[in-house]
This record gives structure tokens, sequence and C-alpha cells, in this order.
């Protein structure tokens, strides 16, 4: 009868590296322990005090997303190298790893999420409910019905600089942040209308109904897009924002950094 070793081996025979995703101490020193194997921790903080560590800048729920993010940052950071074969060993169900996984790392396939992520004025948990807000709309619309909309994330003073009103702006005198469930069934409502969203660094909403002004000058986006997609190329372009943009043609949700398009999702895969 076959062992555990003959159904499963395959997943780590002649593996490059072993990614272990936020391990426990105990975890991590098993595997210090393994002859002939290099690991890697991925995690938010080097607890264990791995030799080789790649920061999460947070603790990404989905596996996909934690995984896809983690390898490529240790792919920019050439901790690891294109074609690289990675056992990934993370938690889902409990505080131990209890799941394993076999990747590939491949430069060609980057989601972009590294770069939506890294180096951002913005705090990872704003971008994240940003996003996660974006793909919501994305498949139920309002009111069954296809939106648009422009989320301008960080940088906020220049931002705000950069455009001028388009209406009476609600949130002129609140302190409500993004990511609150009340908050974002307003920021919902408020899409119908035109005009960008401006939210702070910290996830505040400075501002809706905002007529974004930069330069489009000299900013790439890919064919059929419209204005909407070209202001929020520019903005990033001419500050330090970031600008997530929900397409109401096709759908997609695209984010923009430093005048590129950096990621595109379709929120029904997500």
């Amino acid at each position: 009868m076959a062992g555990l070793d003959d159904v499963f081996g395959q997943l780590f025979s002649n593996a490059d590296a072993v990614a272990l995703f936020s391990p426990s101490s105990s975890d991590y020193e098993r595997c210090q322990t393994a002859d002939d194997l290099d690991v890697l921790v991925i995690a938010t903080d080097n607890d264990v005090g791995a030799e080789t560590f790649v920061e999460l800048p947070l603790e990404f729920e989905d596996v996909a997303e934690r995984i896809s993010f983690g390898l490529e940052e240790a792919l920019e950071q050439d901790v690891i190298e294109d074609g690289d074969e990675l056992v990934c060993a993370t938690r889902v169900f409990g505080d131990e790893i209890d799941t394993i996984s076999r990747v590939r790392a491949s430069a060609d396939d980057r989601t972009g999420i590294y770069d939506l992520f890294a180096k951002s004025r913005a705090e990872p948990t704003v971008i994240k409910a940003v996003l996660e807000l974006a793909i919501e709309l994305g498949k139920k619309g309002q009111k069954g019905k296809p939106v648009g909309a422009l989320f301008v994330v960080g940088d906020a003073g220049k931002v705000m600089n950069k455009s001028r009103p388009l209406s009476y702006n609600p949130f002129e005198k609140s302190h409500v942040h993004v990511g609150d469930p009340i908050v974002n069934v307003m920021l919902k409502e408020f899409s119908r209308l035109d005009g960008a969203f401006v939210i702070s660094d910290a996830g505040k909403i400075v501002s809706a109904y905002r007529y974004l002004e930069p330069s489009a000058e000299g900013v790439d986006i890919p064919k059929g897009l419209g204005a909407r997609h070209m202001a929020g190329g520019a903005i990033t372009r001419d500050t330090n924002a970031i600008t997530i943009v929900l397409s109401e043609s096709d759908g997609l949700v695209r984010a923009f950094k430093a005048g590129e398009l950096i990621m595109e999702v379709d929120p029904e895969a997500y």
C-alpha cells in the first residue's frame, strides 16, 4: 500500500525552497533542522528571527492573496528567482501551519498586488479596504445597475489642491473612515454621482464629488479607457497617491500608481 510520501512526495520533490507564512517558533525550528532545505519566512514581523525574511504589509486573510504578494515581493527583493519551485506552508484553520501548496514563482504572472501595497503612503489596511469596496461595487453595482467609481487614496492635501468640488462635500465636517460598514454603504450610494472620492493615508474620507485637474500629458493608459481612468492615472503621477478605478463600461477594477496602470482585477473572478 502506498504511503503518504508516495502520494504527496511530488509536492516536495526537487523544490528550491520552503516559504513559511507567519510561522510559529516551533514551525520555523522544525524546518531549520531539515538538511539541504532553504527556508524563507514571509510575515508581517520577523518574530522568529529568520535569516531570510520577506515582510507582508498586512496579514491577508485570503490565502491566494497572501501567497501571491509574498512571492512577488520575494522576487522583487531577489530572495527567489523566476522559475523557482516553492513549497508554501501557511495557516488557514488554526494557530499552527496546516496548509501546504507548491507554487512556481513567475515574473510573467505578476498580479500587481505588490506594487499596489509596497512603498505607498497610505496604510495597507486602507488600501485593502478601498480595493475590496471597489470589487464589491463591481460585483453588485448600485441597485443592480453597473456603476463607475474613482477612489484617490493617500496624499490627500496635495490631491485636494489639484482638484475642485463638483458639489457640496458631504464629508467636509465628518470624521468617518473607509472600512466601516455604514460608511461603505454611504460610499456606494454616492458612487452614482460624478467625481472622485479623496481618502487620506489613514483612511479618513476627505471628500466626495472632486473633479481632478492634473495634466494628462505623458500619461499612457490602455486604449478604450476614458476620462475617469485618465484622471486617475494622471493624479498619481503628480502626487504620492494611488487610485483605484471601477469601470462602468467593462466592470473591471484597475489601480494606478506613479502614473502607471499596475493592477487589473475582474471582480467576478476575485
